[in-house]
């Protein structure tokens, strides 16, 4: 039978200067065993590499895009080297791959190919935010972005906190970084004066804050959070 080679399940840090912190040393050394990876963006996977002193030329690696812009029909092409006994890494942009990034599809192909998959140890900031919230961590669902039209993220917000209030749920969600004051505003204007939020910015970093507060305190006391890396949870 034909050795197949193994797909690794890359972390990167989420906030810079904390490679240290964040990631064990036996990552970095199995990324170091590597020079064909899955990205989402070639600038950011070199900066990464780069960063923790990947020891092989970045001219020569090997990089397969894989993110909206990709033609699924390529997809399928990333693995060839897997298929042919070779490792290569799946690298996440921020925090762990395959979490509110679009490298699941890969891993889900390499099951069906019988693919080994071998996730490695890094951060989360869902879930860092979470054991860090106070809030329900055995019943949660994480919903990834909010919509961007007005009236359709104030009628998802009023559904997350019905939902969190039937189902004794903690609701996790996130948004682009410049947008992030227009929903807190949003959050503040919708929810009831008692429902909790915490609000996890700049996880592991020097600026990191992380606090729960209900939403008529967080009324007296707005944080700045634009253009700010932030996680928010919701719980009645």
């Amino acid at each position: 039978m034909k050795k197949l080679g193994t797909l690794l399940l890359i972390p990167t840090v989420i906030s810079e200067n904390t490679t240290a912190l964040v990631l064990p040393e036996m990552v970095i050394q199995t990324i170091y065993t590597l020079d064909e990876f899955i990205v989402e963006d070639e600038k950011s996977a070199r900066r990464f590499l780069k960063s923790i002193q990947y020891p092989k030329s970045l001219n020569d690696l090997t990089l397969h895009v894989l993110n909206k812009h990709t033609n699924q029909n390529d997809i399928p092409l990333f693995i060839k080297s897997l298929e042919n006994g070779k490792d290569i890494g799946l690298l996440s942009e921020a925090g762990c791959p395959c979490i509110a990034d679009p490298g699941s599809v890969v891993v889900n192909l390499a099951h069906q190919k019988n693919i080994p998959v071998k996730p490695l140890v890094g951060p989360s900031s869902i879930l860092l935010a979470l054991i860090a919230s106070g809030f329900n961590g055995q019943h949660f669902l994480f919903h990834g972005y909010l919509p961007i039209e007005k009236s359709f993220r104030i009628k998802k917000i009023k559904e997350l906190e019905f939902n969190s209030k039937r189902e004794s749920q903690t609701q996790i969600f996130m948004e682009t970084p410049f947008r992030n004051m227009q929903l807190l505003n949003d959050l503040l204007n919708t929810c009831n004066s008692e429902t909790k939020l915490c609000i996890a910015v700049d996880i592991t970093g020097i600026n990191e804050s992380i606090q729960t507060k209900s939403m008529s305190a967080w009324k007296k006391s707005l944080p700045e959070l634009h253009k700010r890396t932030a996680i928010f949870l919701l719980s009645t």
